[in-house]
């Protein structure tokens, strides 16, 4: 297999050339918008090429020149703004500004101005100047691009791409934060991710006009809608990573009464400048075991020996069969005075009926016993006939079916009896008699 910095050293002689099929060199769209702007590439290449030395002079030159707010300089205001520089160093520098194209020297004006390539390459090169805000400089600058370019009206689809791919790989970054549950990485990841949500929602408005525009490029419309997908999912971990900072919250250990965490322990632990020295000599003795908690310790050791284990001599199967002891089953009755009561009407509806007498007095179906049993047979009268209580199931329902009306009187009539000295005046109908 050949060398690779062999094979990148040799002069190949055309970009075609380090492909299979030299046709598919410009196919790629990035690739061929390359094609298009290979003067600004050239330009670049002639700025930094070199010894980096050399490279960060020419590049500090050419921006203090970009920078300049005159059109036209002078060689005595070049040299003034450069007197620092030796002079060969400076007639170096523009000796390689002036073969790139992007210095030109008007010999009728005996003076100096950018060519409209040096523009192009101040703009591409200007982030260069800017105090980096961190690793997530990028974010920024590409949100600035693509905000400004959608309120001119010049989005392009590469500025779009290169945004979406920077804010996929943010959330990667914050998912591994999250899937970690890691509180130092979170913690870490934190200032970042703060930092991204305030840039995206600042620039909200911006990427939501740009998601909604009518777009007449393909590309930039689809590249808009997967930059709007990318958005809501970055905007949606929001709530994943509070969650996961929380929980990190519940997992830290106060050490006793003295408020120190074991976050705080950790953070020390790491900001030590010798980690291995508060060792000491703790490896110089045996490691001696502590019992901080004898009394549980004994405890459990006490349950161990005293809880009941199966007897391994024993037999382990089904103990022999054996008949089953005889047994009386007790269930829930009625009282009997209400069976008593059921057998007396049943009674009464089987005798021969003489034409004046079809009625029975009450005293009959309800004096008999103590008077307690009285007073309960008085209070299951109004269950004869009763519509409802007949569905019932049993000897409620019975007494209820029974072929007899209670009709009760407000007067009350006194009877002969040891336990009950008067009792409600009515008599009971039968059925398909009607009372009076």
């Amino acid at each position: 297999m050949p060398d690779p910095q062999q094979y990148e050293d040799q002069d190949s002689g055309s970009y075609e050339a380090y492909f299979r099929d030299p046709s598919l060199a410009t196919e790629a769209p990035l690739a061929w918008a390359l094609q298009q702007r290979l003067e600004v590439v050239d330009a670049v290449r002639g700025l930094l090429s070199g010894a980096q030395a050399a490279a960060r002079l020419r590049l500090w030159c050419f921006m203090e020149l970009a920078s300049q707010p005159q059109g036209r300089l002078l060689r005595e205001d070049v040299n003034q703004l450069f007197h620092v520089l030796r002079p060969e160093a400076l007639e170096m520098v523009l000796k390689r500004l002036r073969e790139l194209g992007v210095l030109v020297w008007d010999p009728t004006a005996q003076d100096y101005h950018l060519s409209p390539l040096a523009q192009q390459v101040h703009a591409l090169l200007a982030p260069l100047t800017k105090e980096s805000a961190g690793d997530d400089d990028e974010m920024a600058s590409l949100l600035a691009q693509v905000a400004g370019a959608q309120a001119l009206g010049l989005a392009d689809a590469s500025q779009v791409r290169h945004l979406h791919a920077q804010l996929a790989r943010l959330h990667d970054d914050f998912a591994n934060a999250i899937a970690s549950g890691s509180e130092a990485l979170l913690r870490a990841a934190q200032p970042r991710f703060d930092r991204a949500l305030a840039l995206v929602e600042r620039a909200g408005e911006a990427l939501t006009a740009l998601i909604r525009s009518d777009f007449e490029d393909p590309r930039l419309e689809k590249e808009a809608r997967a930059l709007g997908q990318g958005q809501a999912r970055l905007l949606s971990m929001a709530s994943q990573f509070t969650r996961a900072l929380q929980q990190a919250d519940r997992q830290r250990v106060t050490l006793g009464s003295t408020g120190v965490t074991s976050s705080d322990v950790r953070r020390w632990l790491q900001q030590h400048p010798a980690p291995h020295e508060l060792l000491g000599e703790a490896l110089a003795a045996g490691v001696r075991p502590v019992f901080v908690s004898q009394h549980d310790l004994v405890d459990v050791a006490e349950g161990e020996f005293e809880r009941d284990r199966p007897d391994p001599l024993r037999s382990t199967g089904l103990p022999p069969p054996a008949a089953a002891a005889a047994g009386t089953m007790e269930t829930l009755r009625m009282p009997q005075e209400l069976e008593d009561l059921i057998t007396k009407l049943a009674a009464w509806s089987t005798e021969p009926r003489q034409p004046d007498a079809q009625q029975r007095p009450v005293r009959d179906a309800v004096v008999g016993g103590r008077f307690a049993q009285a007073a309960y047979r008085l209070q299951l009268l109004p269950l004869l006939g009763d519509a409802q209580a007949r569905t019932l199931q049993g000897q409620t329902g019975d007494l209820a079916r029974a072929p007899w009306r209670a009709v009760l009187t407000p007067q009350v009539e006194t009877v002969a009896d040891a336990h009950v000295a008067a009792v409600s005046t009515g008599h009971l109908h039968p059925e398909r008699d009607s009372p009076p």
